[in-house]
């Protein structure tokens, strides 16, 4: 029967990850184990250094917050569809923080036992439930972030725009107050509500704030059955509305909220009930202030309304960058985190661009991105490469559609050039014509590189083959990439080319295992870490990959590691090649982040003689790298 308890549990799962990535069956089979507990306000759900229970926990209702004992800080705020206590699922460690009810819950307390072989089944809740953990586990005790909340002054200024502490500048609040009538009744501000998809109404006569109603509000007063739904707003609403004036810190909010218990405040032009409301902050608002989590800047994102606003969370993004560097975890969890934070940046000003048009998409499309962001591998600012690949549509329509995608295009590429792209310089963008393509007209163009392979065809190829659908249609772009896979197959004579290509990136190092510098131009005697070392691994992984016949595997490291399963005579290899590239790209980001570039071109006398021996060690295997693909594919113009 639907109505059941577990069935009821399984519908709320299913909107939120990681449980919206598991089949509806599965779901519902675990919702018959999970259980569901009731914590009063200030209740602990479990202490510091407690053994771990045998379940983690998701809030259904009300709010858990998570702090350190000893120092009494909230380090993070989890409502409606978090998650929390991972812990004795992935480490086999006491808890290193507390969780308390900052309000009334109601959790699901779901058994580890029941849940871990999901996990271990299903890729993509596996990864989300270890990006949880790492970026709830960010050490903010550690002597680099001392007496800092979360860590937010790194000590670098190019990531602030003042050197004064985070959490004393102002707060940001929505100025779209929604309001209503003292007479309005509850089921009219209940469709307000959810049309304007808000969590709180501000009661207002002639203009000045009287009170406020909540989503809590018409929880506990109407649907509880208290109240009638015809009740009216000045019988159920909270009063007086707790006011403050609009220029606020953000410690000063989150003080306010916790003195008054509220998780809305009404701000007026003089901090009283006696002027016109000027903005409402919620509860989320001081978090998405607080902290640099990764759900919290994806929270943050989700309500940006235009591409301005998404600057500054991209700039919070870098800033997270630097503090999972400095506490030293592993590259591969690092890439993975910020590069679903850009993907996300990208999704969220293409939606504001679909918004922008005058009507919705007139075809099935996808939006490409390509390069090193197709591969998961860009971690700091860098320019554009992207694409779109639409539906075939006869030829009464293509015209129009063209013409559609292409102003489509032109917007979203400018969007991501206002939060901090840059414009391609080879205007290889999807707003160029040559990259705004039907699917048979991209199947046109790919068997043309394929069967013509000359030295721009090649270069072509490498930057398109990396393609990861951003946003869109996937059935249109597996479709694409059978058609690749076939024809390169069909042509073998192809990864010849592919190696030639391969083989073209110059070597890291002369004789004597000297640094291999530019000789001329702006960055004259300076080492280019993209080119000589990044670019080569980069290539031979995708003419090793593409010879395999292996799909939907882009990153780089994570090609070599599937190339070492392959290839146990390699093995060693690889694995090394995925290390290699790995400590590279690490290194790139670091000094990109220290010298607020992409980190391309290295000044050598700014290096440490242990950085330059570690650089080098990775150099060893490129060569080795290189003189394996020559042989392979019988190419003897090794560089």
């Amino acid at each position: 029967m639907k109505n059941t308890i577990s069935h009821r549990v399984a519908d709320f799962l299913k909107d939120y990850p990681p449980f919206n990535f598991m089949h509806q069956k599965d779901l519902e089979k675990l919702s018959e184990q999970i259980s569901i507990v009731y914590k009063d306000k200030d209740a602990v759900i479990f202490a510091e250094n407690d053994k771990t229970h045998d379940s983690f926990y998701v809030v259904h209702k009300g709010a858990i917050a998570l702090k350190k004992s000893s120092k009494n800080n909230v380090l993070d705020m989890c409502d409606e569809g978090d998650i929390f206590g991972l812990r004795p699922l992935l480490a086999q460690e006491n808890y290193i923080m507390e969780a308390v009810a900052h309000e009334e819950s109601i959790l699901y307390a779901i058994p580890i036992a029941v849940f871990k072989p999901y996990a271990l089944e299903n890729r993509n809740v596996g990864n989300f439930l270890i990006e949880s953990y790492a970026s709830n586990t960010r050490n903010p005790y550690s002597d680099i972030h001392k007496d800092k909340l979360y860590g937010d002054d790194l000590g670098n200024d190019n990531l602030h725009s003042t050197k004064d502490s985070f959490d004393l500048q102002p707060i940001k609040y929505s100025k779209k107050i929604v309001t209503c009538s003292p007479s309005t009744t509850a089921r009219d501000i209940a469709k307000i509500m959810n049309k304007k998809k808000v969590g709180a109404i501000l009661i207002v006569d002639e203009m000045l704030p009287i009170g406020i109603i909540t989503d809590k509000d018409l929880r506990n007063k109407i649907v509880t059955g208290d109240y009638s739904i015809l009740t009216t707003a000045e019988t159920i609403m909270t009063k007086p509305v707790v006011t403050y004036p609009k220029k606020m810190t953000v410690t000063e909010a989150q003080m306010a909220m916790m003195k008054s218990n509220i998780n809305y405040l009404c701000l007026t032009k003089d901090g009283t009930v006696n002027t016109k409301a000027v903005g409402i902050l919620s509860k989320h608002d001081v978090m998405v202030a607080l902290g640099n989590n990764p759900a919290v800047l994806i929270k943050a994102l989700k309500r940006a309304k235009k591409a301005k606003e998404i600057k500054p969370i991209r700039a919070r993004i870098m800033q997270l960058l630097q503090g999972y560097l400095d506490q030293n975890i592993p590259m591969t969890l690092i890439s993975k985190i910020i590069t679903e934070l850009n993907e996300a940046c990208t999704t969220r000003v293409i939606e504001i661009c679909i918004e922008k048009m005058s009507s919705p998409p007139p075809v099935k499309f996808a939006w490409l991105a390509l390069g090193s962001q197709g591969r998961s591998e860009q971690m700091l600012h860098t320019d554009q490469d992207n694409a779109i690949v639409y539906e075939n549509v006869s030829e009464v329509f293509r015209d129009e559609t063209k013409v559609y995608f292409l102003k489509f295009a032109a917007l979203v590429n400018k969007g991501l050039f206002d939060i901090g792209y840059d414009y391609c310089p080879a205007e290889m963008m999807a707003s160029n014509p040559k990259w705004c393509l039907s699917l048979d007209e991209w199947k046109t163009q790919v068997h043309h590189w394929i069967t013509n392979p000359g030295k721009n065809e090649v270069l072509l190829s490498f930057i398109f083959f990396d393609y990861s659908v951003t946003y869109g249609d996937t059935e249109i772009t597996n479709e694409l990439s059978e058609f690749i896979f076939e024809n390169v197959k069909a042509n073998p004579i192809f990864y010849v080319h592919l190696v030639s290509g391969a083989l073209q990136s110059p070597s890291p190092t002369g004789f004597f295992r000297q640094f291999l510098v530019e000789q001329d131009g702006a960055n004259k005697d300076n080492f280019d870490i993209k080119r000589r070392a990044l670019m080569p691994l980069t290539d031979a992984a995708r003419v090793l990959i593409l010879s395999h016949s292996v799909k939907s595997i882009s990153n780089t490291a994570e090609r070599f590691e599937k190339l070492a399963e392959l290839e146990p005579n390699n093995r060693e290899l690889y694995l090394s090649c995925s290390y290699s590239f790995k400590a590279l790209l690490k290194f790139r980001t670091k000094q990109g982040l220290l010298h607020n570039d992409s980190g391309q071109f290295i000044a050598l006398e700014s290096l440490s003689k242990m950085e330059k021996i570690k650089l080098k060690r990775t150099f060893k295997t490129i060569k080795e790298l290189q003189e394996l693909i020559s042989v392979r594919f019988n190419v003897s113009n090794v560089v």
